[in-house]
């Protein structure tokens, strides 16, 4: 079996979301954290705890993304910068 993108499961403080997802997509992600659980040696995961890390993933391997999130890291110092100080 290919290495999956995931790793192992971190438990951090959470915040709370409700989502509405397609069946078909809930049973890849059941699927998915079965594999994941023979992949890691951890007892399998519950699935609603897949999609933060891999919408994190997802986030971390966006270019277009990470290039806007840099110009507006600029744009919003340089604005910072500007101001007068008190």
């Amino acid at each position: 079996m290919a290495k999956l993108r995931l790793g192992a499961i971190e438990d951090d403080k959470a915040v709370k979301v409700t989502i509405e997802l397609p069946a078909a997509l809930h049973r890849d992600l059941v699927a998915y954290a079965q594999a994941l659980a023979r992949e890691t040696a951890q007892s399998p995961v519950e699935p609603a705890k897949l999609i933060a890390p891999m919408l994190a993933r997802f986030i971390a391997a966006d270019r277009a993304f990470a290039k806007a999130r840099r110009s507006d890291t600029r744009q919003s110092s340089a604005t910072d910068s500007a101001l007068p100080k008190s």
